[in-house]
């Protein structure tokens, strides 16, 4: 099993960004995870933000965290990357997933995020790039290639499975997940080495 130089895999969370109903989320966030596994080294959290039920009304300094965002702290302090899983929702991302981002601070610093968008013809790259703009202000790195999945509905297979054979998107995978483990390595040796403080 290869490992890193600390001795132990590299973990990865996988966050679910949509929370409506009917949503596709799920289904791509099982798959691109189900890819990640593949790789030895590699520890998959996936969370799910209908799951974490976060409030939407974020709290003043002084204030108690609510109990979800109390419980989902340590899973995204513990990660060394982190994989958003997003739909494009008129030219963005959605508002839970602001949500969710907003709650935390120090937990995405100085860690590699990768985006994974589907949506009409652009495959949710409005939204990737909006999310790469949120993640620099929050001293996050947004890895360079991500998977965008345009049309997503019409990559059912013949016997309903998702997504049919393609050759292309699995090579995006791979760039994806090669880019982030990487980026994950060095920034975990980095922050052992310097821990990141601003």
């Amino acid at each position: 099993m290869p490992k890193t130089q600390n001795g132990d895999r590299l973990r990865v969370a996988v966050i679910v960004g949509s929370t409506r109903n009917g949503r596709f989320g799920p289904t791509v966030a099982d798959w691109f995870a189900g890819r990640a596994r593949r790789r030895t080294e590699l520890e998959i959290d996936l969370i799910d933000l209908a799951d974490a039920a976060l409030p939407q009304t974020l709290t003043d300094q002084d204030e108690a965290l609510p109990a979800p965002v109390v419980a989902l702290a340590p899973r995204l302090a513990g990660a060394d990357a982190f994989v958003v899983v997003t739909p494009e929702y008129n030219r963005s991302f959605p508002a839970p997933l602001k949500n969710a981002i907003d709650w935390f601070h120090r937990e995405w610093r100085a860690k590699p995020v990768a985006v994974v968008s589907y949506g009409n013809d652009s495959g949710g790259l409005l939204a990737a790039a909006q999310l790469r703009e949120v993640f620099a202000e929050l001293h996050a790195v947004a890895i360079r290639d991500g998977v965008a999945l345009p049309r997503y509905w019409e990559r059912f297979a013949p016997d309903g499975s998702w997504p049919r054979a393609n050759a292309e998107c699995d090579a995006t995978v791979k760039t994806t997940l090669d880019q982030l483990t990487w980026w994950a390595r060095a920034l975990r040796e980095a922050r052992a080495r310097h821990p990141y403080e601003v």
